[in-house]
């Protein structure tokens, strides 16, 4: 078969301990999944049913061991941090029952949600899509994927992100209104789940601004740490 544009490039990352890749296939990344973040975007943590956005697969930044970056985007005053785990699906299906869901995962990583927050509150106050706010490349730098074998599946654990060596966000998994089973049988409900699809479950409170020059650490207890810094 012959294209007549240059085919896409496969986006992946780490998997820690080995010189393989994890190819990125979609992106889902959960919405308000930590009551005080809901609470701070001025929404009621209630636990109604789990909603979802997407991110294309070149929203994924591959973050290694040592310092990546990313760039500052075009079109916002408002570039936040949203430190979340990350699951990466092993094996699809749809369906999925709560019971299953975790034999689909292959493992676990540390990453970012990059928001363009005020692209994405002016979409929300007028009713529109949010992709502008959340959906553009470079928007998920993520960490090694730790696969099951060698951490098991997190439930709990400290998660926290720091801004020039500030806390700006600290939280423990185990607060997930949502937990990972949930969202995978939720979500396989709608949309039959793809090896190679990550899962980004959500952030807690704390969002905030950076700029060019900061560097942010994120760490999951059990998954270790990523060092992000925003470039000019």
């Amino acid at each position: 078969m012959k294209y007549v544009v240059n085919t896409a490039p496969i986006y992946s990352l780490e998997v820690a301990g080995t010189t393989d890749e994890f190819p990125v296939n979609r992106i889902f990344c959960v919405g308000r999944n930590y009551a005080a973040h809901a609470r701070e975007m001025g929404k009621d943590p209630e636990r109604d049913p789990p909603f979802f956005f997407m991110k294309p697969a070149c929203a994924a930044v591959k973050v290694k061991n040592t310092e990546s970056s990313i760039p500052y985007p075009g079109m916002t005053n408002n570039f936040h941090h949203e430190i979340e785990m990350v699951v990466a699906i092993g094996r699809g299906g749809s369906n999925i029952s709560k019971e299953d869901a975790l034999q689909h995962v292959y493992g676990y990583a540390v990453g970012l949600d990059m928001t363009r927050r005020d692209l994405q509150l002016d979409a929300r106050e007028k009713g529109r899509p949010w992709e502008f706010g959340k959906s553009f490349s470079g928007s998920a730098p993520i960490g090694p994927v730790h696969r099951i074998e060698e951490v098991g599946h997190i439930a709990t654990g400290a998660i926290s992100l720091t801004v020039n060596g500030v806390t700006k966000q600290s939280s423990d998994v185990k607060e997930l209104i949502w937990s990972v089973e949930e969202s995978i049988a939720y979500l396989s409900q709608f949309e039959e789940l793809e090896p190679g699809d990550i899962i980004m479950t959500g952030t807690p409170e704390g969002v905030n601004a950076v700029v060019a020059g900061d560097v942010m650490v994120g760490s999951i207890d059990g998954l270790g740490t990523i060092t992000v810094r925003v470039a000019a």
